[in-house]
């Protein structure tokens, strides 16, 4: 599998621009993506477990710390009800236990279970304000947001189960998410490029993503449990970097439609 459009190293460096909340596209854009920090950073974790991509995987991890640190207090800041003030709250507390284990101790086998399992609190709590927001607008766009930032979260957790599998951590469990996230990236994909708001721009970027996809899904489709090669790792890792680039950007793209 050769690796396309990007590297890991690079992938993401604009991630994240601005430096505030811009409106309720925005927050819901921003919300979204710390559901995808959650599982990238987990995923970066696993792969230096792994001593994968080592480099990348160390800045992928530093900057999904620093991103999901800054948008937490962006979003709920900009909060515009006590309800999803709460959520920010809660989530606060799960990111911290979750952020105190990724960086406490250098990555080792025998705590990446517990990363994974905590990276769930922290997605179910990110979702539900992003959920929130999206109610708050009312707007089909909105929703659009929603569904085209929830594949970015979907590209990680992917890579992460296939990296967690790699590990033997609940191997047919591992499996059985991965299979879950694929139909459900593939039928968003479908409902994205279907949207009558979807744009000229927009349908040629998810034409990209369609072909990052074929690269990545053959990666996953090779799944090798505890005999997966450092190969094969790799390219998962760096084809999820590749296609959550591409849908980063379809996001935004959303984000800044006209409502």
């Amino acid at each position: 599998m050769k690796r396309r459009l990007f590297i890991a190293s690079t992938a993401l460096v604009g991630l994240g621009a601005r430096a505030q909340v811009a409106d309720l596209n925005d927050a819901i854009n921003k919300a979204g993506r710390q559901r995808m920090l959650s599982q990238r950073a987990s995923k970066a974790y696993l792969a230096l477990v792994h001593k994968v991509e080592a480099r990348s995987a160390q800045q992928v991890l530093d900057r999904s710390i620093a991103l999901f640190d800054r948008q937490l207090v962006e979003l709920k800041t900009f909060a515009p009800s006590a309800a999803i003030r709460g959520t920010y709250d809660a989530l606060a507390v799960a990111w911290s236990d979750f952020k105190r284990e990724l960086t406490s101790l250098a990555p080792s086998n025998d705590h990446a279970a517990k990363v994974v399992k905590l990276d769930a609190a922290v997605l179910a709590l990110a979702h539900q304000g992003t959920t929130q927001y999206e109610a708050a607008s009312g707007k089909s766009v909105g929703k659009l947001v929603n569904i085209a930032g929830r594949q970015r979260m979907l590209s990680q957790r992917m890579a992460k189960f296939y990296l967690a599998n790699a590990l033997q951590i609940d191997p047919a469990g591992s499996v059985a998410e991965i299979a879950k996230a694929r139909s459900e990236f593939v039928a968003a994909l479908e409902i994205l490029r279907g949207a009558p708001e979807a744009t000229a721009q927009i349908k040629e970027e998810l034409v990209l993503a369609d072909a990052q996809w074929v690269f990545f899904n053959h990666g996953l489709q090779r799944v090798e449990g505890a005999g997966a090669s450092p190969k094969l790792m790799s390219d998962v890792f760096v084809t999820s970097e590749n296609l959550l680039s591409i849908m980063d950007r379809v996001t935004g793209l959303y984000s800044n439609l006209e409502t």
